[in-house]
C-alpha cells in the first residue's frame, strides 16, 4: 500500500500545477481583450480617397467595434478623391457606435477636397501644426470650373453635404461652405480659431492627451473619452490592400495602360522579342483593374482604343509615322479625359501625360525609322536578291553558257561575248536563266 500512497501523493500537486497552468493561460488569453477594451484604434490614410481606402476604413470601424475600442482615430493626408467613396466613408463614420476622430497629420499634410468632407464628418476634428484643409470646390478637366447646369448641380450638392456635416458637429456652417463655394483653404490655427476643427495637436500622443475627458455624443449615447493612458493600436492595410491602393491611383493606372499599349505595339512591330509582349499583357491587366475601380469617362477610353488601333495600323500599313503620330495625339487626349470626377485628385497629372507622350513619340519614331530603312534596302533574297550580284563565267558565253554566282552554277546568257573565267554581273533573271553582262 505504501507505493500506492506514494503515487497518490504525486497526483494532488500535479493536478494543482495543471490547474494553475490552465488558469495562467486563460488569464494570458484574456489580457489582449481587456487591453483592447478601452484602447484607441488608429488608421493611416495617406493616399487619394478611393474604394480601397473606403474598404480599409470600413475594416477599421468593424475592428474597433469588435475589440470594443473607445475611439477610432483616422490619421489622414490626402489631396482628395472619389466622391462616391467619400460619401460612403462619411455615412459609415456617422453611423458608427463609437467616436471617430480625424487627425490631419504630420506637419505638411493636408485634407483637401474629399479630405475636407471627411474631416467635417468627424466627431472630433483635429489638425497638426503646419497642415491645411479646405479647397473643396468641384472642378472639371484641367482644373477648370464645371460650366452650366451640371457645374451648379455638383457645387450645390457638395455645399449642402458640407453644411449638413458642419451643423451636425456644431461647426461654422458658413465657413465650411466657403471651402466649397469659394475654394477657401485654412491652416490648422485658422481652422481652430474659426471653429472648423476642435483640436490642434503636435502628434498622436498630444492628441490623446487633449481628448482625455472630452464627452462625445454619438447616436444618443454619451461617450466620455479616457485617452491619456490609452494604448493606441495601429491597424495597417493588408498587403493586398496596399498593392491595390497603388494600382487605383489615376497616374499609376494611366501609366500602366500607356506602357501596355507601347509594349504590345513594339512586340507586334518586332515579332519574337517576347519580353515586351509579356510586360504589355501584365500592364494591360493591372491598368484595367484601375479603370474598373475609378470613375472612367467613356470618351477617354474610346480615345485610348483609337490610339491602340492607330498604332497597330502603323505596323500593318507602314504609314511612315503618320498613323503613329495620330496614335500619340489620341493617347494624350485619352489620358486627359480618362477619368470622370469633380475632384482634381482624380485626374492624370499633366507632367505624366507629357512624359508618356514623349516616350510614345520616341517609340513610334524609332520603329517608323526602322521600317523606312527596311523599305529602302535592296532585296537580298529571292529573285530580286540576285540582281546586281557578281559571279564568274565557268564557260564561254556566246551568248549562252554557265556562270557561278553565290557558289551556285547557273545557266546564263549575255548580249556581249564573255570568256571563261571572266567576271560577270547579273542584270536580270528569267525563270532559271540569268541575264548577265561582262565586268
Amino acid at each position: 500500500m505504501r507505493p500506492s500512497s506514494r503515487r497518490g501523493s504525486f497526483v494532488v500537486p500535479v493536478t494543482l500545477a495543471a490547474l494553475a497552468c490552465s488558469l495562467l493561460l486563460a488569464s494570458d488569453e484574456a489580457v489582449p481583450a481587456a487591453a483592447d477594451r478601452g484602447a484607441v484604434l488608429v488608421l493611416r490614410v495617406d493616399s487619394i480617397i478611393h474604394p480601397v481606402a473606403l474598404e480599409y476604413i470600413l475594416d477599421g470601424l468593424e475592428e474597433a467595434k469588435r475589440s470594443e475600442a473607445q475611439a477610432l482615430v483616422i490619421e489622414i493626408d490626402t489631396p482628395g478623391g472619389v466622391l462616391d467613396s467619400t460619401h460612403e466613408i462619411t455615412t459609415a463614420m456617422l453611423g458608427a457606435d463609437l467616436p471617430v476622430v480625424v487627425f490631419v497629420e504630420p506637419s505638411g499634410a493636408r485634407a483637401a477636397s474629399a479630405g475636407f468632407i471627411i474631416l467635417m464628418a468627424a466627431d472630433v476634428a483635429a489638425m497638426a501644426p503646419g497642415t491645411n484643409t479646405g479647397a473643396a470646390h468641384p472642378v472639371g478637366l484641367g482644373g477648370t470650373d464645371i460650366k452650366g447646369t451640371m457645374g451648379k448641380k455638383v457645387e450645390e450638392d457638395t455645399a449642402a453635404n458640407i453644411r449638413s456635416l458642419a451643423a451636425r458637429n456644431h461647426r461654422d456652417v458658413e465657413l465650411a461652405q466657403s471651402a466649397v463655394i469659394e475654394s477657401k483653404s485654412f491652416t490648422a490655427s485658422e481652422a481652430l480659431e474659426k471653429g472648423l476643427v476642435d483640436v490642434v495637436a503636435d502628434d498622436l500622443e498630444h492628441l490623446l492627451d487633449a481628448l482625455d475627458g472630452r464627452t462625445v455624443s454619438k447616436n444618443g449615447v454619451e461617450h466620455v473619452l479616457h485617452t491619456r493612458d490609452a494604448v493606441p493600436r495601429e491597424l495597417e492595410m493588408t498587403a493586398f490592400q496596399k498593392i491595390r491602393s497603388i494600382l487605383v491611383h489615376p497616374n499609376v493606372a494611366a501609366a500602366l495602360l500607356s506602357v501596355a499599349m507601347l509594349a504590345i505595339y513594339f512586340e507586334l512591330a518586332s515579332p519574337g522579342a517576347i519580353l515586351p509582349g509579356v510586360v504589355g499583357a501584365i500592364c494591360l491587366i493591372l491598368g484595367g483593374y484601375g479603370l474598373s475601380v475609378l470613375p472612367v469617362s467613356y470618351a477617354g477610353v474610346a480615345l485610348l482604343v483609337v490610339a491602340a488601333v492607330l498604332f497597330l495600323l502603323e505596323i500593318k500599313v507602314a504609314g511612315f509615322g503618320v498613323l503613329g503620330t495620330g496614335g500619340v495625339v489620341s493617347l494624350v487626349l485619352g489620358l486627359m479625359m480618362l477619368f470622370k470626377s469633380a475632384d482634381p485628385a482624380i485626374r492624370v497629372s499633366i507632367e505624366l501625360i507629357v512624359g508618356l507622350a514623349l516616350v510614345a513619340a520616341a517609340v513610334v519614331a524609332f520603329l517608323a525609322t526602322m521600317v523606312m530603312r527596311v523599305h529602302r534596302q535592296r532585296a537580298t533574297t529571292g529573285r530580286e536578291g540576285m540582281v546586281s550580284e557578281r559571279g564568274v563565267a565557268r564557260t564561254d558565253l556566246s551568248p549562252r553558257g554557265k556562270v557561278s554566282v553565290h557558289g551556285e552554277i547557273w545557266d546564263a546568257v549575255s548580249e556581249a561575248p564573255v570568256a571563261a573565267g571572266q567576271q560577270v554581273e547579273v542584270v536580270g533573271i528569267d525563270g532559271l536563266l540569268l541575264r548577265v553582262q561582262p565586268r
